[in-house]
């Protein structure tokens, strides 16, 4: 089955197009050039948008409005090319691409969102739980580097790929597809214009 699958939760986007086990093409750029992602991924497997079978989108936690996006889009997919789909959590996904690897996500606000007992949190980065020699991979492990490194953490070089959510493990951990409208972001807390109503 062809997946497109996609994350738009952080600073940089991702997307794939995979066939079974088969990554055919995967771009990383920016949330603001999703659907030209897309488009030249088709075009660079030779397929047409009615070849796609699902899709396998990032729920977050990240940024509310790439979170948004990646929704968005999705939805406007499936409604389209009458696509189901999956929701795969952002870090989730960013472990996958670093076996044995704490995700750590920038949250802004001095916070970090990360995986504590296989569930999503938000936490300070000195509260990370981590053991001497953990590795450290995501936006907010480069942006926290210094704090992690000073208590026992590794953080591979800012350019490793593993600090990427690709979206070819968003495919590959993507479950039993079901109405993309189904699908709910993973925000973890309340977005700043709520907080700022209040």
């Amino acid at each position: 089955m062809l997946t497109l699958a996609f994350d738009t939760a952080t600073a940089v986007a991702t997307s794939a197009l995979v066939d079974g086990d088969e990554v055919l093409a995967e771009r990383v750029s920016r949330a603001q050039t999703l659907l030209e992602d897309v488009d030249a991924l088709l075009r660079q497997a030779g397929a047409h948008p009615s070849d796609l079978g699902r899709l396998a989108v990032g729920l977050g936690p990240g940024s509310f409005t790439g979170v948004r996006i990646g929704l968005a889009t999705a939805r406007g997919l499936a409604l389209s090319l009458g696509l189901r789909g999956s929701g795969v959590s952002t870090l989730a996904a960013l472990a996958a691409g670093a076996p044995g690897g704490l995700p750590v996500v920038d949250a802004k606000r001095r916070e970090v969102f990360t995986l504590v007992d296989g569930e999503a949190q938000v936490l300070a980065p000195a509260d990370l739980p981590l053991d001497e020699g953990a590795l450290c991979v995501g936006d907010g492990a480069k942006r926290y580097r210094q704090l992690l490194e000073e208590r026992g953490a590794v953080v591979p070089p800012d350019d490793d790929e593993r600090h990427l959510p690709r979206a070819r493990f968003h495919a590959a951990l993507a479950g039993e597809p079901r109405p993309v409208d189904e699908l709910e972001p993973l925000y973890l807390r309340v977005p700043d214009a709520d907080r700022n109503v209040q």
